[in-house]
């Protein structure tokens, strides 16, 4: 029976690639033909949080928050070392590599296919998304490749506080500006909405459920309940983003795919330079894989909220943005599946600290 339910399950996201691509096309296909839908959606916003996104990806990181054991959260500090990779991967190397590779790109290698002008403003889209590592996909990685949930929360939750202290300065430097506008409530709201809320809920959960009906049934009964919920919530995400962006994805086919050649590039170099540290400091498997993927995805919320606060909705910044949500799923799920067949690669060892 278990291995049965195992095996649809495994089913399910083996294909989620086709999921995502079917979702994407449908996203982009209503935003051109049914627009009533989007532009009833785009009404329910809160500092530029769109509120059917931010309820779906609640969905998506709900069930890994039902996981968090608090007793390992407070363990957490005793194999700080995956603290360490996450921080400075993506504070001291992340946002310099994507301003190095995307210079490179944008200014020389596509010089001829891409004006200077658009160029600069495509390079000021990636430093957005170089200088915001994720804060909400990163549970739905986390969640398919296994990874330590206590951990992945403490990752996640002290990368939001070093954003509201490094994003601004880094940004600013790269842009070579003297000041960059954060709209602080979007942020603010954002980790409320990503982060603390899903956990007290999870936390409420796992304690109210356990107390009635014992740890056996919370394990084997009630976490099952939950197992394609997160996916079902990405897919529907996706739709959703998508229809909000269609038409300036239709619009843009040869720059859009342009932008994301430098993109694809960095993600994959910064997911294997914090795997990798994580393989040299003999990390186990579901610390490292998180690890490397929070460095590689983006928090693309805040980047294309920042966008277009500073630059405007329709701007080629924007779009540079917008672009980073369409590559960030299947290269995502890419580096899934490469986490996945490297567990060899990593000492086995408990997920309690």
């Amino acid at each position: 029976m278990e291995a049965k339910k195992n095996s649809g399950i495994g089913f399910f996201e083996k294909y989620l690639t086709l999921w995502v691509a079917l979702c994407m096309v449908a996203g982009v296909l209503i935003g051109q033909f049914l627009p009533g839908i989007p532009a009833f959606l785009g009404r329910f916003e809160y500092a530029n949080v769109s509120i059917p996104i931010a309820i779906l990806i609640w969905l998506m990181i709900y069930p890994m928050m039902l996981k968090v054991d608090f007793q390992s959260v407070k363990n957490v500090g005793k194999n700080p070392k995956g603290l360490f990779v996450t921080w400075v991967t993506n504070w001291l190397i992340k946002p310099f590599t994507m301003f190095g590779i995307a210079w490179l790109f944008f200014f020389v290698i596509f010089k001829t296919l891409i004006p200077a002008e658009l160029a600069k403003d495509y390079l000021a889209g990636a430093i957005l998304l170089g200088a915001a590592p994720c804060t909400a996909m990163v549970f739905v990685w986390s969640h398919l490749t296994k990874g330590n949930a206590a951990y992945t929360v403490v990752q996640v939750a002290t990368n939001d506080l070093i954003i509201l202290l490094a994003f601004t300065p880094i940004v600013a430097l790269l842009l070579g500006i003297g000041g960059v506008t954060i709209p602080w409530d979007t942020l603010l709201l954002s980790v409320a909405l990503f982060v603390v809320i899903p956990l007290v809920g999870g936390i409420l959960t796992r304690s109210s459920v356990i107390k009635k009906r014992g740890y056996e049934y919370f394990e084997k009964g009630f976490l099952p309940k939950f197992n394609n919920v997160t996916i079902v919530g990405l897919l529907l995400t996706l739709v959703i983003i998508f229809s909000f962006q269609g038409k300036v994805i239709l619009e843009n086919p040869l720059h859009i795919l342009l932008i994301a050649v430098p993109l694809v590039i960095q993600t994959f170099l910064i997911f294997f330079i914090a795997y990798g540290a994580s393989k040299l400091l003999k990390l186990p498997h579901d610390i490292a894989a998180p690890a490397g993927m929070i460095g590689a995805s983006n928090f693309f919320e805040l980047a294309v909220a920042v966008a277009i606060a500073l630059f405007g909705a329709k701007s080629p910044v924007a779009l540079a943005t917008i672009v980073g949500v369409l590559v960030e799923v299947p290269v995502m799920l890419t580096l899934v599946k490469i986490a996945n067949r490297t567990t060899h690669w990593f000492p086995a060892q408990s997920k309690q600290f």
